[in-house]
């Protein structure tokens, strides 16, 4: 039977429509929930994992920021099997230098609301990766020891910093809407706690990182993206944008 099958606990007529782009770790569709169109994300995260991002949605929420939000099953739950499902955001990708002036301000308020939010199951942050060798989805150990090192290398430079919820991929355009009044950022999969800096590099450094603080942000962010996806051709990318250490 198809995992797929978990999306009748939101309704008998629940269905799903088209499939959408949304990473290599999930199976994305928009779908109908009560005649109402929504999006369903289907991957392998665990219910622990699941119930931290559906309680940051909520209380993102309940603080003002636009966010895609939890469509609870039949019987109130808001995930089930690995399934979630979320509120449809209307809008475009961020175009102009002024919509990603808009981001970074989002992004700020979101690392406002966040300060000391617990970190999410089974993830490490940048300064815990300093001496950890796994968590999130990396295994420093798989990696070659010069190539940890040059990452170890960029994280530290941020290290000490105060940490908050960090969206993970606010730089990919897809994964914010835009509209005249409102700057919403979906695909929440890669969220939790790190340095906001790792957040703010943006294109056109639109949210004005100055005194050298672009730079270190961006090497940083360029080192987690290497050793998330380890090993392979867009690793290999990101870590030659790392100086060596």
């Amino acid at each position: 039977m198809s995992r797929w099958a978990a999306l009748g606990q939101w309704g008998r007529d629940a269905v799903r429509l088209e499939q959408l782009t949304g990473g290599a770790a999930n199976d994305v569709w928009s779908v109908r929930v009560n005649g109402t169109l929504a999006v369903g994300r289907l991957g392998a995260r665990d219910d622990a994992d699941l119930a931290w991002e559906t309680r940051l949605m909520q209380h993102l929420d309940n603080a003002g920021l636009p966010v895609p939000l939890p469509v609870p099953t039949t019987d109130g739950r808001l995930f089930a099997d690995g399934l979630t499902v979320m509120t449809y955001v209307e809008g475009g990708p961020p175009e102009t230098s002024a919509d990603w002036r808009r981001v970074a301000d989002t992004l700020r308020e979101l690392h406002r609301l966040t300060q000391d939010w617990p970190q999410r199951p089974g993830w490490r942050s940048s300064s815990d990766l300093l001496h950890a060798e796994t968590g999130t989805k990396m295994d420093l150990g798989a990696m070659p020891a010069e190539a940890v090192a040059r990452c170890r290398a960029a994280w530290a430079r941020l290290a000490g910093r105060p940490a908050c919820v960090v969206h993970g991929n606010p730089a990919n355009p897809g994964n914010v809407r835009v509209t005249a009044d409102r700057v919403t950022l979906i695909d929440w999969d890669e969220a939790h706690v790190d340095v906001p800096e790792l957040d703010l590099v943006l294109p056109g450094n639109a949210a004005g990182l100055g005194g050298g603080t672009y730079d270190i942000a961006a090497q940083a962010s360029a080192a987690w993206e290497a050793a998330v996806s380890w090993p392979g051709e867009y690793a290999d990318r990101r870590l030659a944008e790392v100086h060596p250490a």
